[in-house]
């Protein structure tokens, strides 16, 4: 059964005539509290989607941990491969090179990272995103009955490069370009560029701009041999089962190998970035939520006003018996059902509006004729989105206690009203 102070909070909230510009605040501090929960919930969204799909990007193209040298170059990584294989957690292993290096095609010239890897178990490591023509298997030199490569191209090596890197230099799959390595060649006229052939035999697209525009792999033995690095890599990239396990495990390889072997986790190596990102959620946070307090501040003044509409009222429910905490009741419940109502269409909203974000972004984009997310200007090129129900959770209860204390003053002023002061001129 409803009691009597909720029904009476009922009925203050549906307007008469005279009460229209008190009615007018309570629906603005509705559309504020509406306004600030649909805000907060897309853009928490948008800033967990960025973190994870950044996050899964980076984490495609390189791996959880990298195992390097102090003293240069590594030598016997087939051994330290097996012995990585033993480490708890540890799901796979494949040696690398990096190097940086020039790719000329033409008048075009570009600066690159270069990666050697081993075709066979590199994708257990790593992830290169679409490769959106030709295949990785291709890189093998020599490769025979790759389909759509001419008979005099098929004895040079293969790279593959990304798709933004691709278009900057006009080269498209099957073509020749120039690598040239910063690390020359000593001839009786001085120091000269190592320069070779390699034929375009795949082009991929990681969705990551940073990536598409520089990164050119090829296969560990051509990068080998191109280098002059004879039998030995940079180093070995690990995967493990859980990645936020990463430090721990890359510090159990460490002390299983010893001296000179050195690990680095994926949260050392991007450690700016993703602090940068909680950082820029958490204040999002805090500016998003003084929609909310604008919102609290509008119901304060419209149950102050109320309380002054209804003196008369408040002195005959406390000559017929009313209690002060009854009183209080009556406006706590008026400013917790305004405060409930912005929050469950606010949510709603924003929930409906985070789901469907990338939709929306496409018809915007569509109708105003504009790229939201420029690839060449963001990490990103699609506008992600992700709810994280915590979050939700936080923002509804946040919303709901904010609606609450906003409603105490008012509440408690009309508890200490004198009924007798208030009959008087009645």
């Amino acid at each position: 059964m409803m009691s009597y102070e909720l029904f009476i909070s009922l009925r203050y909230l549906r307007a008469k005539r005279k009460q229209v510009f008190v009615s007018i605040i309570t629906f603005i501090s509705v559309a504020g509290i509406f306004l600030g929960v649909a805000a907060l919930i897309i853009v928490l969204a948008v800033m967990n989607g960025f973190e994870t799909d950044l996050r899964n990007k980076i984490l495609g193209i390189n791996s959880h941990i990298i195992l390097m040298q102090y003293n240069g170059a590594m030598r016997d990584h087939t051994r330290v491969m097996q012995e990585i294989a033993q480490v708890p957690g540890v799901v796979a292993a494949t040696p690398f090179i990096y190097s940086q290096a020039m790719l000329k095609k033409g008048d075009n010239v570009t600066g690159i990272v270069l990666r050697g890897l081993s075709t066979k178990d590199a994708l257990k490591v790593i992830n290169l995103g679409k490769i959106a023509e030709g295949k990785l298997d291709y890189l093998q030199n020599g490769e025979p009955g790759i389909p759509g490569l001419s008979q005099e191209l098929s004895s040079l090596p293969g790279i593959l490069i990304g798709r933004e890197l691709a278009k900057n230099l006009g080269v498209f799959l099957f073509e020749t370009l120039h690598v040239v390595s910063p690390s020359g060649i000593s001839t009786p006229m001085g120091m000269v560029p190592r320069m070779k052939p390699f034929v375009v035999v795949g082009i991929f697209e990681s969705g990551f701009y940073e990536y598409d525009s520089t990164l050119a792999f090829i296969s560990l033995k051509n990068c080998q041999e191109f280098l002059n690095m004879g039998d030995t890599v940079t180093g070995v990239e690990i995967r493990v089962d859980d990645i936020y396990k990463a430090d721990r495990i890359a510090k159990s390889v460490e002390k299983k190998l010893g001296y000179p072997y050195w690990g680095r986790n994926w949260m050392e190596m991007n450690r700016n970035l993703f602090s940068a990102l909680r950082l820029e959620k958490r204040v999002m946070f805090i500016i998003l939520s003084l929609i909310v307090l604008v919102a609290a501040f509008n119901i304060i003044s419209a149950l102050i006003m109320i309380v002054m509409e209804k003196n008369k009222d408040i002195a005959i429910l406390k000559t017929m018996g009313a209690t002060r905490v009854a009183i209080m009741k009556i406006f706590i419940f008026q400013g917790l059902i305004v405060g409930a109502v912005g929050t469950l269409f606010g949510c709603l909203a924003g929930l409906a509006v985070a789901f469907n974000l990338e939709a929306l972004s496409r018809f915007v984009e569509r109708l105003f004729g504009f790229k939201i997310l420029p690839g060449d200007v963001y990490y990103l090129s699609e506008l992600p989105s992700q709810v994280n129900y915590g979050d939700v959770g936080t923002i509804i209860i946040g919303t709901i206690l904010i609606s609450f204390l906003s409603t105490i003053y008012p509440s408690w002023r009309a508890s200490r009203l004198d009924p007798a002061e208030a009959l008087r001129y009645e």
